[in-house]
């Protein structure tokens, strides 16, 4: 994973630095760090390439809470994660849609359980990419353009942004593959995209524009599912 670390303090940054570092090696994971003296000289040429970003509240020039609103005019997916001395700071977080805070000073034993989390939800929101093999061709496509998958007759119905895809399958093949993308049956015949949730009623699912029933006997599981992926599973 790529991690951004954005502190205007190079004792702190580096001790942020330090810390995703032996987080790594105690989990035998491997990280990109990169460090940056504050929001303007992560803002002058960011682009969605990271997949956490941790940033102090407190900086001189623009704060860490403006920052994050740039951030999100431009990544709605990036892991927020703020680093203050003052836990009020952070409750303005939830509204750039930050996944949690630590408080300075920061100690390894709390920081690589605030980290864990962060690392599982971005796993979660990380993208993939599948093979659909189509009649006259085989067609990559990612799988965050993927709504839900229908299945009718043996065959697998792909709703995605750059239109619908038919090839023949079974529902449990399409799972297993998608599963670790965070898609979910909310029944028998559909497999939704939880990043495409948008509305959960009582007895169905508002997936983009298209609201698909949701079973009693899925009901459950799929809020669990939704809650563990909005909340980074926690």
């Amino acid at each position: 994973m790529r991690i951004a670390i954005v502190e205007d303090e190079q004792q702190q940054r580096e001790l942020l630095r330090d810390y995703v570092c032996q987080y790594a090696r105690d989990t035998g994971a491997h990280h990109t760090v990169e460090l940056f003296g504050s929001g303007e000289e992560l803002l002058e040429r960011y682009s969605p390439q990271y997949d956490i970003i941790l940033l102090d509240i407190e900086m001189p020039g623009l704060n860490g809470m403006e920052t994050a609103e740039r951030i999100r005019a431009r990544d709605a997916d990036v892991v927020l994660m703020f680093v203050t001395n003052m836990a009020q700071y952070a409750v303005g977080g939830y509204a750039v849609g930050a996944l949690d805070f630590v408080l300075k000073p920061v100690n390894y034993n709390t920081f690589s359980l605030r980290f864990a989390r962060a690392v599982k939800r971005a796993g979660l929101r990380k993208n993939g990419e599948i093979l659909l093999t189509l009649p006259d061709c085989v067609r990559r496509i990612s799988t965050q353009q993927i709504h839900y998958v229908e299945v009718m007759n043996k065959t697998l119905h792909y709703h995605t942004e750059l239109g619908e895809f038919v090839v023949r399958g079974t529902m449990q093949s399409a799972e297993e593959e998608l599963g670790r993308y965070s898609f979910v049956r909310c029944n028998h015949w559909y497999l939704v995209n939880l990043g495409h949730v948008t509305e959960l009623r009582r007895d169905t699912v508002l997936v983009g524009d298209t609201e698909l029933e949701i079973s009693r006997r899925n009901r459950n599981a799929f809020l669990t599912a939704l809650t563990a992926y909005v909340g980074g599973g926690g």
